[in-house]
């Protein structure tokens, strides 16, 4: 009864000290997080006045923010952001539609993988980039050809999700179907969907990052407005506060659009 009485207690005392130190624990975590992004801008503005670099090729974030204020008052951020997203949103819609489709097709059925898998393995290493001059003579400077490359970048990513995602469905729930005489269509609509669900979202999350770094590539191909469109004039005019601030955008837009989407995940596949 002693050695019952005096392991509860010190069973006890151990707890409370447990849950202090991971209170602790995750109010140091709190302010660390809280406080990454001040020290880091923090830090850069201490540098580049420190005269260790070129101020004029490496800008504070004080002149930074100067002319991403200077570049809303003059109502072409609106303009180039709303371009820039337009193009996001028109080729991943696209490219994610596409990829899903193609994916569980060449993941269900093997004749349609043996025939596109090989072309699509061949094709998907190839950058966005590098389609710039050849989509300039196809598509000229319209949006068609934004689109492709941003396309481009997404399909390949959210295929290959998808295809895997719907070989890794359960065969045992394909098995009961067939004995139960599930359609095909029904099967992929109710079973192998549904199964590749969590893989196709984290393909499409993926892809989230990849349509904004290949939104770049695309405003590179040639047009008169974008986010991107604006960090290169920038830099033809050696103007290095507006390239960093084109930057700047693009980072928090992306990791806007990360945030937002993998909400959007949690709520979709709540069960994975």
């Amino acid at each position: 009864m002693t050695d019952h009485a005096e392991n509860d207690g010190t069973q006890t005392s151990v707890a409370p000290k447990k849950n202090a130190a991971a209170k602790r624990g995750e109010t140091v975590n709190r302010l660390v997080l809280a406080g990454s992004l001040p020290m880091f801008f923090g830090l850069w503005e201490i540098v580049s006045r420190s005269g260790i670099v070129n101020i004029v090729l490496f800008p504070p974030p004080s002149t930074v923010l100067t002319a991403i204020i200077d570049w809303l008052q003059s109502g072409q951020l609106l303009i180039d952001f709303g371009m820039s997203l337009s193009r996001v949103i028109v080729g991943f819609a696209v490219g994610a539609v596409l990829g899903i489709v193609v994916g569980i097709l060449t993941g269900r059925y093997r004749l349609i993988s043996s025939l596109l898998s090989p072309l699509f393995q061949l094709l998907r290493p190839i950058p966005p980039i590098a389609f710039v001059p050849i989509v300039i003579l196809w598509f000229g400077l319209g949006e068609t050809g934004k689109y492709f490359l941003v396309v481009w970048g997404v399909f390949f990513t959210v295929w290959i999700a998808a295809h895997l995602g719907v070989q890794q469905v359960d065969e045992k729930l394909i098995r009961a179907a067939r004995v139960l005489g599930t359609p095909e269509n029904r099967m992929l609509r109710e079973i192998l969907f549904p199964g590749a669900l969590p893989y196709i979202f984290v393909g499409l999350r993926t892809s989230v990052s990849i349509s904004f770094y290949t939104l770049v590539a695309a405003e590179l191909a040639g047009t008169f407005a974008g986010l991107a469109y604006r960090i290169d004039i920038a830099q033809q005019n050696l103007q290095m506060g507006q390239m960093m601030g084109g930057l700047v955008m693009l980072g928090l837009i992306s990791a806007a659009a990360d945030k937002l989407f993998a909400r959007f995940a949690e709520k979709m596949v709540w069960w994975s």
